[in-house]
């Protein structure tokens, strides 16, 4: 069911079997060998964005780098924009997270460089990479349509991106509406965000030269720009989807510092960068992600009696407790048919609803421990989760709801059972 992520899996799995451990390993070493292929993708993306600066203000002919001029000019740009790559904050939260997301930024920064060196054959493998870890980077061709000028060498590379993809997209197409149903129509922050990418980009190509304004502004604004487009219709827009995109701004902000003048610049950016340190303090807290996985399980076991059953609402809230062995193993999970290594599939194969509620009305069943979403969130409509929920409100008692970042543990009981 996740065949758009399937490559990026394959590399994980490989990862883990070189190094010898696994996600779940005593302590912290899984997370860092999982977390590791993303820094290290970060890392060369914003090398990406400083050879692609370099390339596009280099040295004029007869003239090295480092002898003044344009060559020094060149090396500005390409420091200040690589810099400016690592220091963005979206960029800074994707390096430290196990998806795929910065793998495809540096796969699209590097194919930007090849198509600028024309090298065809090596961007194309470059962007079917990119692609195959993430489909929406074949938004980048767009782009790269404006800086390609219409060259032969392009137009057969470019076609042969999408024919390289066609066997993914019709998998995941089968699957978009598990991947991408709980999404929602882009919301006002959406486009706000955009637009202040858009003003910042726009800006900043005023008066910066022609061949950069034309690689960096397109790159900027038009992944994004068409994926919120679609969403109009089918909503599919997730800012991180199109990260890659901030490689343009990157580019455009690295060049007007490297050709800025006058005492007031360099003030300036380190004002801006104050809510940049304190945004990066604040992503490598736990206080900046959507959920608490580890706060989860730590909940449900001081809940925890021997017996108890547990419910997850909705099914694929059961990736909160599977990284929590010894707290997930010791209850009875309900609605599991089969787990997820019988099923060889994510998060396990869910019963039918009767099922759901035969067993949620088996009279050896006392307590249910619930996960729930956080407040606020849509309800899943799917027969299954339905029923999970009108079977626990119409048999059960409401114990007790504890609250936790991204999450609720709920306890329900049989009449007069709660403690």
């Amino acid at each position: 069911m996740d065949a758009v992520h399937g490559l990026y899996y394959l590399l994980m799995h490989a990862v883990f079997a070189a190094t010898g451990t696994t996600a779940t390993a005593t302590g912290d070493s899984g997370l860092w060998i999982l977390r590791l292929p993303s820094v290290a993708a970060t890392a060369l993306a914003a090398a990406g964005v400083a050879a692609v600066a370099h390339h596009l203000a280099g040295a004029r002919p007869g003239r090295e780098p480092g002898q003044g001029g344009r060559g020094d000019l060149a090396g500005r740009a390409a420091l200040l924009a690589g810099v400016g790559y690592a220091l963005l904050p979206p960029v800074q939260m994707y390096a430290q997270e196990g998806r795929s997301y910065a793998l495809v930024a540096a796969a699209v920064v590097w194919a930007t460089y090849l198509m600028l060196r024309e090298r065809w054959v090596a961007y194309a493998v470059v962007m079917v990479l990119g692609c195959w870890l993430h489909e929406f980077a074949v938004l980048a061709l767009p782009a790269h349509a404006f800086a390609a000028r219409r060259s032969r060498g392009w137009r057969l590379a470019a076609g042969a991106v999408p024919a390289a993809l066609l066997p993914l997209a019709l998998i995941s197409a089968r699957q978009a509406q598990q991947q991408l149903g709980w999404l929602g129509r882009p919301s006002w922050q959406d486009w706000a965000a955009y637009g202040v990418l858009a003003a910042a980009s726009l800006l900043l190509a005023r008066g910066a030269a022609r061949e950069l304004v034309r690689v960096a502004l397109p790159l900027a604004l038009l992944p994004p720009g068409l994926l919120l487009a679609v969403s109009l219709v089918h909503p599919w827009y997730v800012d991180r989807y199109v990260l890659y995109a901030l490689a343009g701004l990157a580019l455009l902000a690295g060049a007007r510092l490297a050709t800025a003048r006058g005492w007031w610049v360099w003030p300036l950016v380190g004002v801006l960068l104050v809510p940049v340190g304190l945004w990066s303090a604040w992503l490598r807290t736990p206080e900046s992600r959507k959920d608490d996985a580890r706060a989860v399980a730590a909940a449900v076991r001081e809940l925890a009696r021997p017996g108890d059953a547990v419910l997850f609402l909705p099914a694929r809230r059961r990736e909160w407790l599977l990284s929590s062995p010894e707290a997930y193993g010791s209850l009875r999970d309900l609605a599991l048919s089969r787990t997820p290594a019988a099923s060889r599939s994510l998060q396990g194969v869910e019963r039918t609803p009767e099922e759901i509620r035969a067993a949620l009305l088996d009279p050896a069943v006392d307590r249910v421990i619930a996960l729930l979403d956080p407040v606020g969130q849509p309800l899943d409509g799917y027969p299954e989760e339905a029923v999970k929920r009108q079977t626990l409100v119409s048999h059960f008692d409401l114990c007790s709801v504890t609250d936790v970042r991204g999450a609720r543990v709920a306890l329900f009981a049989r009449p007069g059972g709660c403690p």
